[in-house]
């Protein structure tokens, strides 16, 4: 079992998986989807009538638009989803919030059945939720101080970074799963925090994505104003 949000996920039952062409989800964070293709009209139902959960996946490789509406392979990471809220259409259609709940791997993919239309795998946790480590305290510090004076005050969500930082009440490691998507950008970036399993070394991750980034508030710096753009947001 895993318990990162107070949801227990069973890892001895198949799971539903949602694949997209990049990382959409990771723990702590919200996704709004509408779902519309049959198949996954009849997962969420499926899903809404058992736990509630879904994996979100990403598709492996650059050929799966040619192989869409079949199986194309998936890569193993994956992060497994609680529908929060969920609002049925007329039509069969679905407005669904998806929460992230924790990592996992896909070990092995079901065969497809005649009367299921989606796919579905059995998985195995990535990592267990860490206590809080000196790598996670000095990087929070480092952050908050960052954000309210350095550099990253300049970014388009610094405020509300900043807001999150300093709310004593999110653990380290859940934060950076909070903001990590606000700082990251980068696709295969964004995979390796998903399949990293070890807070400390996702934490080194987004140290670096910070460093980076200050860097290049840095060189946009106006030569004759001495300030750091309004409204930088990471390509």
């Amino acid at each position: 079992m895993s318990d990162e949000t107070a949801i227990q996920v069973n890892f001895g039952r198949p799971m539903p998986v949602f694949p997209l062409d990049q990382v959409t989800l990771l723990p702590q964070q919200v996704l709004p989807l509408h779902i519309f293709e049959p198949r996954y009209r009849q997962m969420v139902t499926d899903a809404l009538d058992g736990s509630g959960q879904i994996a979100m996946a990403v598709f492996d490789g650059r050929d799966w638009k040619q192989q869409y509406h079949g199986r194309p392979p998936i890569r193993p990471a994956v992060c497994i989803g609680h529908i929060a809220q969920h609002e049925k259409l007329a039509d069969g259609r679905y407005n669904i919030m998806l929460r992230g709940v924790c990592r996992a791997r896909v070990i092995k993919e079901l065969a497809p059945r005649d009367a299921r239309l989606y796919r579905e795998a059995m998985l195995e946790p990535i990592g267990l939720e860490q206590d809080e480590t000196p790598t996670l305290k000095a990087l929070r510090i480092s952050i908050e101080r960052d954000l309210d004076a350095g550099p990253l005050a300049r970014l388009a969500d610094g405020a509300a970074l900043l807001e999150y930082i300093r709310d004593d009440d999110i653990p380290t490691a859940a934060l950076l799963e909070l903001i990590s998507f606000t700082l990251v950008k980068d696709r295969e970036k964004r995979y390796r925090l998903l399949e990293e399993g070890d807070a400390d070394a996702r934490a080194e991750m987004v140290r670096r994505e910070i460093s980076e980034i200050e860097r290049v508030i840095r060189l946009a710096v106006p030569q004759t104003g001495g300030d750091y753009p309004r409204g930088y947001t990471p390509n």
